[in-house]
């Protein structure tokens, strides 16, 4: 009888394997469509990068970059780049 129910258990166990296996092939396996909407997609971002070339200005990403320098205050101390704590 002891037989009987571990072969139970060892078939239902190698058939949740397999299932679970042949379900996680389909579930990662590459469809067709992907490589064709990879392909379209590189295509299209060459396409817009070579009409685009040149026609439009580069966007600066810090507009505050170049400020100029109008604060009074950073004008008023000259003392400014002294070390006052000795143990830095």
């Amino acid at each position: 009888m002891e037989k009987k129910i571990i072969l139970i258990i060892a078939g239902v166990l190698i058939i949740l394997g397999l299932a679970g296996g042949s379900y996680l092939y389909l579930k990662f396996k590459e469809k067709p469509g992907d490589k064709i909407l990879k392909n379209a997609e590189e295509t299209t971002n060459k396409i817009i990068e070579n009409a685009t070339k040149g026609a439009l200005p580069s966007i600066q990403t810090n507009v505050l970059e170049n400020k100029p320098d109008i604060n009074p205050a950073d004008k008023a101390n000259p003392y400014k780049n002294i070390k006052t704590n000795p143990f830095e």
